[in-house]
């Protein structure tokens, strides 16, 4: 299994996984322990969700192996194979899934049953969405990344669930409390039953930004000032002039905990894609030659 570097291990950080394919490659995918062990959910039907890496796919070259995106010169042909290799795994197949058509938006779909299949076996009818919600079973959300932060929503209560795309355009649009307003007012989600994961995505420590960009995050309520049980700092000074470190983990942890998520039902990660670009895709690590990394969520079929 591939040796990650963690930023710092935790009980509440993603777990690896791996799998033996029938063609003989070794798949690893990773989870989150508190999106699958919520206690409200026993004997309700589950959860399934998973974070790809680069290992198990069909995919070539810079996209090796397990890659989501045909935009940048895959084929469709390994695409589709990869998502039917992660089917497996899930129990599915790529017509049960919905994707998203990510532009670095705050904007929400809820999808049903009628969009499956919709961006993964054929054309979607939407674009400029970063986020899916869902209350169906069987039905997979997916949704894309290569260092931006991915955010997975689970409501155990109302048994509905959640994916976003979260940059720093997203971040700083709060992708995280437009989500927890989506489910509430798409199926009466209250914030305090929400779980939610904060993905693999690239760290502060990699991510640079200028002083344009780093301005946006100060301005915004509750970035400055340390809050119980969440401190640090989301922009700090940088390692070259005019420079900053920018913090989208610690971000999105805020502004999840302002909308009025419970801060013992975030999970943060402690992955880099940037620090593992060998085992995750990023975009900055690789100068844009890349593919993506997919997260897949689903309700479990009864």
């Amino acid at each position: 299994m591939y040796q990650i570097y963690r930023k710092e291990e935790g009980g509440k950080v993603p777990r690896q996984h791996c799998v033996r394919l029938q063609e003989g490659d070794t798949l690893e995918y990773l989870t989150f322990p508190s999106l699958e062990d919520i206690p409200e959910l026993e004997g309700r039907g589950g959860v399934r969700h998973l974070v790809t890496t680069r290992l198990g796919g069909v995919s070539k070259g810079e996209f090796s192996s397990m890659n989501f995106s045909v935009v940048r010169g895959d084929s469709e042909e390994a695409v589709l194979a990869n998502y039917g290799r992660i089917g497996r795994v899930l129990g599915c197949t790529p017509e049960d899934m919905v994707a998203s058509h990510q532009t670095h938006t705050t904007n929400i779909r809820r999808v049903t049953g009628e969009d499956r299949g919709k961006g993964v076996v054929c054309p979607r009818d939407y674009e400029n969405v970063d986020g899916l919600i869902t209350d169906e079973r069987g039905l997979v959300l997916v949704t894309f990344y290569a260092d931006c932060v991915p955010l997975l929503f689970v409501d155990p209560v109302r048994q509905a669930i959640g994916l976003a795309h979260s940059g720093w355009r997203g971040t700083v649009g709060r992708m995280g409390e437009c989500m927890v307003r989506a489910m509430a007012e798409q199926f009466g989600s209250v914030p305090e039953n929400l779980y939610v994961a904060i993905g693999p995505s690239i760290c502060s420590d990699c991510y640079e930004v200028s002083g344009e960009v780093a301005e946006q995050f100060t301005a915004m309520p509750g970035m400055e000032e340390p809050e119980e049980g969440c401190s640090g700092r989301v922009v700090a000074p940088g390692k070259r002039e005019g420079r900053y470190q920018l913090d989208l983990w610690l971000a999105n942890e805020r502004i999840l905990r302002q909308a009025g998520v419970p801060g013992e039902h975030i999970a943060v990660t402690d992955i880099c894609t940037c620090h593992n670009s060998g085992y995750l895709f990023s975009h900055r690590a690789s100068g844009g030659r890349r593919g993506n990394i997919g997260v897949f969520m689903m309700l479990e079929r009864a």
